[in-house]
């Protein structure tokens, strides 16, 4: 298969980072990265070193480039940028793909997908999910410091006989991937559990277990879960019962010291995903007649 990464930070680092340990240079295959600036350049260079918990990789794809043009349609375009990359990435990218191109958005949110649909001129867009905890270290170096690694995929409609083959190529290359025919409800669990903290802990400039422990704090994570359950069952997205108990007992789990990492960018100043997370709320709220007063309270205190 013809394989492109569009995006090589924590998320686009590690599993495209995988996918060319295991296929660049391999007979039937060919792995590109698409990158830009400083990170490209190491990458051309040296390679892309990959740090993770299982060990340290040097990978080298079949072409490391910042532009598409260069590259051809593909079988497989991995998609890792931010959210807030995402109509500029998406404009770009169009040199990649034909019209059975499987597009795999890897990034946070529970509307990637369909954006990506209303900007891509042809192609197949799939949605996805993943868990893991990962950042660029340097230039050329991505550093997986936890997170369970797995991959969630599938179509919408819950189709997914078609897409088997790409299941496979990403267990081949060692990912713990899953195609689902229940992907909405992947989405939106991940998004109860990392959408909450993440806005609780920009707001506090408190750790995972500083907010934990504070009551307050607390129940408002509590609150900003129960809210998004609600959008959930208005998008007609049935979560397991015990979804915020289950999200709560999670967050548990993290190291005490954990910050989110959208409270790592509001702290230095840097764009965050407000809008992606807390942002998408208070929107969906409104349209679909669900009140959100606890994201209503939390957007207007953090957006700048």
């Amino acid at each position: 298969m013809r394989i492109a990464v569009v995006g090589l930070g924590g998320v686009g680092g590690f599993f495209g980072g995988k996918i060319g340990l295991k296929y660049a240079g391999l007979l039937g295959h060919r792995v590109v990265f698409v990158a830009r600036g400083e990170h490209l350049e190491a990458i051309r260079g040296e390679g892309l070193i990959l740090r993770t918990v299982e060990g340290n990789f040097r990978i080298k794809p079949d072409l490391a480039t910042d532009d598409p043009t260069a590259v051809g349609p593909c079988d497989l375009v991995l998609f890792c940028v931010k959210e807030y990359a995402l109509d500029e990435a998406a404009a770009g990218i169009s040199p990649l793909l034909g019209a059975n191109t499987v597009v795999l958005p890897l990034l946070n949110g529970v509307d990637i997908a369909e954006r990506l649909r209303s900007l891509l001129p042809r192609g197949v867009v799939l949605s996805g999910c993943v868990y893991i905890s990962s950042f660029i270290e340097a230039p050329g170096v991505v550093h997986q410091v936890g997170g369970s690694c797995q991959l969630f995929f599938g179509p919408d409609d819950g189709r997914t006989e078609a897409f088997r083959p790409f299941e496979e190529l990403l267990q081949g290359a060692g990912i713990q991937a899953e195609l689902t025919d229940r992907i909405g409800m992947h989405l939106w669990t991940k998004y109860l559990f990392v959408s909450p903290m993440a806005g609780v802990t920009s707001l506090t400039a408190k750790s995972f277990g500083a907010v934990m422990a504070d009551e307050q704090a607390r129940a408002m994570v509590r609150g900003l879960m129960e809210e998004i359950g609600l959008l959930a069952k208005a998008n007609g997205i049935a979560l397991p019962a015990d979804s915020v108990e289950a999200a709560l007992a999670k967050v548990v789990r993290f190291p005490d010291e954990t910050k989110s990492s959208m409270q790592l960018d509001y702290e230095k100043g840097r764009r965050t995903e407000i809008d992606l997370f807390i942002g998408y709320a208070v929107r969906a709220g409104r349209s679909l007649g669900v009140p959100v007063p606890l994201h209503d309270k939390l957007y207007a205190k953090l957006k700048r």
